[in-house]
């Protein structure tokens, strides 16, 4: 049987996983057993994918990333370089806290920086951007822009990765893609 899916010679790859069409997986990572990954996801090198974790399709996996049990990924998902999710919330090394993750939702489209860590159990909305070295420890509204230790929001962001400027009606332009977004109580969603 043909693979559809590319593995790098150094890759480890577990019996029981499903891995999509067209997904490239990179020098020295390990794809555990019972994880699934979509079509067109790019693992990059030395990237941990743990038991049961699922990512949906054009996932885009940088260099040096965990990505723990409970994460579950949307679809057109960026994990910039040297990314990690967490799992558990206290964990001891002398304590036994297998079976006891706690799940954290990545929504279609978020991008999140470079050395960002993500504290199990906050949801990150649609086409929310983490900035790089961020530390969620809540959650993430859709389109948000979140930065810093604890991360914080400082403003919202198109779905092309633009920062948004809401005019006197709350309607902003993606300068790319030219799509409207509306400001409503605490709130955006595209017009």
């Amino acid at each position: 049987m043909n693979k559809e899916y590319f593995a790098h010679e150094t890759a480890v790859i577990d019996e029981g996983c499903e891995i999509g069409k067209g997904t490239k997986i990179w020098h020295f990572s390990h794809i555990m057993s019972g994880c699934k990954l979509g079509e067109n996801c790019n693992i990059g090198q030395n990237v941990v994918v743990s038991p049961e974790v699922v990512l949906g399709k054009n996932v885009k996996v940088q260099n040096n990333v965990s990505i723990y049990t409970g994460v579950i990924c949307e679809d057109d998902v960026f994990l910039g370089p040297s990314m990690v999710f967490t799992n558990v919330i206290n964990p001891r090394s002398n304590v036994n806290r297998r079976g006891q993750y706690t799940k954290t939702i990545v929504r279609r489209g978020v991008s999140i920086g470079a050395n960002a860590t993500i504290v199990c159990g906050h949801d990150i909305g649609e086409f929310a951007f983490i900035g790089a070295g961020a530390v969620v420890t809540k959650e993430v509204l859709p389109y948000a822009l979140v930065v810093g230790n604890p991360a914080r929001q400082v403003g919202w962001m198109s779905e092309y990765g633009h920062r948004l400027t809401f005019d006197k009606d709350n309607v902003a332009e993606c300068p790319e893609s030219h799509e409207k977004y509306k400001l409503e109580v605490g709130k955006v969603k595209k017009m």
